[in-house]
């Protein structure tokens, strides 16, 4: 079942009690009115009214919302100098109205209310980390958008933003997919749109490749590119472009929506991802397709009518004889000729020792920083699993003429590094730095074997970061229980009510 009117009210009411103001940024969610399908939002000082076409509309109390600036805390320094506000009349929610619309699009596995927690929020108990994603805000939802190569205008850095829903629908043009063939599986056009204005009319390639640096922090990359400290994606928007408001993420800025909200072009009530666990009401179960045992089977989860790129892609190539598209380290492959985690699958092993044996010793990588960042078990293994993704990425195009029209290549060390140390950390910009070297040394190979002209990057990841407080702790567990309605809190933060 999902809330009454007076239910919703009742734990609205509750979650925005001032002495949760510390932890509970905004309660979001979506109702009917005379106007259609309306997103609101609230917290502990008003209530708004989201709109497509204009600024919230303050409907309660005094505005929460400070702004809804997809540029918001540019130029960088800004972001330095106020990292993880503290209250929401100081932050941006960009595109608020386009992503809750979407994100309580699907009656079955929406919530009934969703928490934004503070960015200061820190919840190791209930599995939070140092570095915090999952807001509405503009930082947790800043993704890189760089792109580079054959057909790309040499712009540098423009002030300019996407959405993460566009990649896919990119890669998918620059493959030659006609924009009329951008649809899913019932015919319905795409969220996302290619962004063509950044490419050069009717130039050829014989690759496109998508790099996704997990949790790679928009700001911080982009400031070490400029400094020297990234020289890899430097090399890339030397001969391309970067926009310094990235892409926007779907909300939540979680990895599993936005992994696939990437490679379908779709937001989450169209695809079905509501996070890396949510609950279905139509089967009712608990949902975790973000864990070590289930991660190689995520996209099961897909609703039948999200189509993924690699399918599409498939479609307007026909058969070849050969790998088309390639999948690599990426949960979201339904329709890649290639696939790691097809191997996976293919082995019948799971969990965190699935080819266990084939991932590299981090303690000889040659990308490794500093070793006392192999203590962190994440980081450990995300460091393992990347190198093998370099090596599988130097297998697939050993050969030009074999290699896959299109390859998506997810990283993730990245995302470790930045929930361990939270951003500009140590720990955060070692995990950038291994990834740029990788990423340095595939770009070497390609230019070696002598076709570093003739291919298209588009760089990106799947949410921004922000990081926690130790001193700004708690729960609204408690608050939510003395409402006396039966609930469920996934996440947390995912509101379901259940009777």
């Amino acid at each position: 079942m999902t809330a009454t009117p007076e239910q919703r009210e009742a734990l609205i009411g509750a979650l925005c009690a001032p002495e949760l103001a510390d932890i509970v940024d905004l309660v979001c969610w979506v109702a009917d009115d005379p106007t259609g399908r309306t997103a609101y939002a609230a917290n502990s000082i008003g209530r708004v009214r989201f709109h497509l076409d204009g600024p919230a509309e303050v409907v309660d109390g005094e505005n929460p919302i400070g702004s809804e600036d997809p540029l918001a805390f540019l130029p960088y320094d800004k972001e330095v100098a106020d990292p993880s506000p503290r209250r929401s009349t100081g932050n941006s929610y960009p595109l608020a109205a386009q992503r809750l619309l979407s994100f309580f699009a699907n009656p079955d596995r929406s919530p009934d209310l969703a928490i934004v927690h503070t960015p200061r929020h820190f919840f190791p108990d209930e599995g939070g980390h140092v570095g915090e994603h999952g807001s509405l805000d503009v930082i947790q939802s800043r993704a890189p958008f760089i792109l580079s190569g054959a057909g790309v205008r040499r712009l540098g850095y423009i002030n300019a933003h996407a959405r993460l829903v566009d990649v896919g629908p990119t890669l998918a043009h620059l493959v030659g997919v006609p924009d009329s063939a951008l649809v899913d599986r019932v015919g319905d056009e795409l969220d996302g749109r290619p962004q063509v204005e950044y490419l050069e009319k009717g130039a050829a390639r014989s690759h496109v490749i998508g790099v996704l640096w997990d949790g790679g922090h928009c700001g911080d990359l982009l400031h070490l590119a400029e400094t020297g400290e990234l020289p890899a994606v430097a090399r890339l928007i030397d001969r391309g472009m970067a926009l310094r408001g990235g892409a926007v993420a779907e909300f939540p800025s979680i990895t599993l929506t936005n992994h696939t909200a990437i490679l379908t072009g779709v937001g989450p009530g169209r695809h079905g991802v509501m996070g890396n666990v949510y609950y279905d009401r139509a089967a009712a179960e608990r949902v975790v397709p973000n864990d070590e045992s289930t991660w190689h089977r995520s996209a099961e989860w897909l609703l039948p009518q999200a189509r993924t790129i690699f399918e599409t892609v498939n479609d307007h190539l026909g058969e070849t004889g050969g790998v088309r598209t390639a999948s690599v380290d990426e949960a979201i492959d339904r329709g890649a000729d290639y696939s790691t985690m097809a191997l996976i699958r293919a082995s019948g092993e799971a969990g965190a020792d699935a080819l266990d044996d084939a991932l590299p010793d981090p303690t000889t990588s040659p990308f490794l920083g500093d070793p006392a960042f192999l203590e962190e078990d994440y980081f450990r293994w995300g460091m393992r699993v990347d190198d093998l993704g370099l090596q599988q990425m130097m297998d697939l195009f050993a050969d030009p003429g074999a290699a896959p029209v299109l390859t998506w290549w997810a990283n993730v060390v990245t995302d470790g590094g930045h929930h361990g140390g939270g951003p500009r950390s140590p720990m955060a910009r070692d995990s950038l730095k291994q990834a740029d070297a990788r990423l340095g040394a595939f770009l070497d190979h390609l230019e070696s074997i002598g076709i570093l002209d003739d291919v298209t990057i588009l760089l990106t990841a799947d949410h921004g970061f922000e990081g926690s407080s130790p001193d700004c702790t708690g729960s609204w567990r408690s608050a939510l229980e003395a409402t006396g309605i039966p609930h469920r809190d996934e996440g947390p933060g995912l509101i379901y009510v259940t009777g």
